[in-house]
């Protein structure tokens, strides 16, 4: 199967390219992205036959239905990875939590988030092209608190690949900076920025687009690639859970087979959500994304009004930080399925040049015959986390606001799955506030010790062995400073 560009073709890149280019060389024309030419038709009883198989199983299905140009023996080496996770049988679990709420748990692997799900058998996939063309690849990756951790970690001491990672000074929590800046991979950098994350992906997507810095690389014998969600090696395995979560309830016999059901996603950069669309059009039964945002309420926006207004917009820090995004980069690839590759190029060069698009009512209409959309705030998140482990669960505060939209947006009677894109150790004060009622600024290592202790929550090692790590990045810089710390750490390395 191969891959075209969201934006259509400048006449310089070729106009279709197979899935080891799409995602070694992920900046198509116009700062477009890569999508399938066509999604792949699976078989009429493809759902049903996967209700007793392995998650490797359907993912190694699904990967074989997009053809994608990679060795079997890679594929099968990269999915293996999913053994390092908790449960190898099952790496993501779905878990009841009301009678017509499920919780997909996506935060079992080894960064304890949803990244792992897909950086971890990508980064595999991804170093095995890159070492059998004989190529060296530098990987950006820009971070609100949970790409990093997780690209740093399958990206580790991995041969011909070197990766630069950007992280907003003071916009992830303790565990999620202490993750990265404490690795200590020869091949690693990990740099701070004095800005927010829409400035960190601001600045990786003109670095992928940049021909001087590319031209720079180039003269070390360097490429360069990506490890956000621009990238669809990340996308293709963020479908793949989204059949899981249906098959699970089939195989707990909640649902019967073609019944559909509500999927709830907290989104920031939409590739989360994205997958859950791929998916349906590739045949699970949804009815409809319901997506969940904070306070940057800017896909609420979108979607609700066919308006994407960031005109004098400021970014706010809030208690779920890893959401805190006002350019979401995914939302390109579900216009260009609505809307084809002309009107996405008109909407985005608006966007680019006066910091705001409006789409026709009959565009809108379209939109939101797939999505509906909430947001919610810090108090209500906080409301939530209390209320549930009163009930005996335990959760974070992005799977928080999931709440909103399952009890706002719901119009049928259907069961729900609701995506928890993190484990609460990631954000430990925050859950404390909202279990103790209070707003004291307790540090990390604090409230993981009274919540482990006192509601018996089990920790991680992963993440008692951070307070005791030794920080080896260090670098606080200003955004005008990335691209030439980023070619020194490339020359010194």
């Amino acid at each position: 199967m191969n891959f075209i560009e969201t934006r259509g073709n400048d006449g310089i890149k070729p106009t279709e390219v197979p899935f080891s280019e799409a995602i070694l060389n992920p900046s198509a024309s116009f700062g477009g992205l890569y999508v399938p030419k066509e999604l792949p038709t699976l078989e009429e009883n493809f759902l049903q036959n996967h209700v007793d198989k392995s998650y490797k199983e359907l993912a190694y299905d699904i990967l074989k239905a997009f053809q994608i140009d990679i060795d079997e023996n890679e594929i099968n080496k990269a999915l293996d990875l999913y053994d390092n996770f908790d449960d190898a049988s099952n790496p993501c679990p779905v878990v009841r939590v009301k009678d017509d709420l499920f919780v997909h748990e996506q935060y079992h692997g080894p960064t304890r988030a949803f990244k792992d799900m897909a950086l971890q058998p990508f980064g595999s996939i991804l170093s095995s092209i890159a070492k059998k063309r004989n190529e060296n690849y530098l990987i950006l990756a820009a971070t609100s608190g949970d790409t990093g951790p997780a690209a740093l970690n399958t990206f580790k001491n991995k041969e011909n690949i070197q990766v630069a990672c950007l992280y907003p000074d003071g916009g992830t929590s303790d565990v999620q900076r202490l993750q990265m800046v404490c690795e200590d991979g020869k091949n690693l950098k990990v740099i701070g920025i004095k800005g927010n994350f829409d400035d960190a992906q601001t600045a990786l997507k003109n670095l992928l687009a940049s021909q001087s810095f590319k031209d720079e690389l180039q003269n070390d014998g360097i490429k360069l690639s990506a490890a956000n969600s621009v990238n669809f090696g990340r996308i293709i395995f963020q479908i793949i859970y989204h059949f899981w979560s249906y098959i699970q309830l089939l195989k707990q016999q909640e649902i019967k087979m073609g019944e559909k059901i509500y999927l709830v996603v907290p989104s920031g950069n939409f590739g989360n959500v994205l997958g859950a669309f791929y998916a349906k059009a590739m045949g699970v039964p949804v009815e409809k994304f319901l997506v969940a945002s904070n306070e940057n309420n800017i896909l609420t926006q979108w979607i609700n009004t066919g308006i994407y207004d960031i005109r004098g917009k400021e970014l706010k820090l809030t208690k779920s930080p890893a959401m805190d995004i006002l350019k979401s980069s995914n939302i390109e690839r579900v216009m260009y399925s609505l809307y084809g590759a002309q009107r996405t190029k008109e909407l985005l060069d608006d966007l680019k040049e006066n910091n705001i698009f409006k789409m026709s009512k009959n565009e809108t209409l379209k939109l939101q015959e797939e999505f509906a959309a909430v947001n919610s705030d810090d108090a209500y998140g906080q409301k939530i986390i209390k209320e549930f482990l009163d009930d005996g669960y335990l959760m974070d505060p992005h799977t928080a606001t999931c709440l909103k939209a399952y009890e706002d947006l719901k119009q049928k009677d259907l069961k729900t799955v609701i995506y928890s894109t993190a484990e609460w150790t990631k954000f430990s004060p925050t859950v404390l506030n909202s279990l103790n009622q209070n707003d004291v600024k307790y540090t990390d290592k604090e409230a993981l010790d009274e919540i482990s202790s006192k509601y018996n929550a089990n920790l991680p090692q992963s993440i008692k062995d951070l307070f005791n790590s030794k920080i080896n990045h260090d670098s606080i810089i200003d955004k005008k400073d990335i691209e030439s710390q980023i070619v020194k750490f490339i020359r010194e390395s």
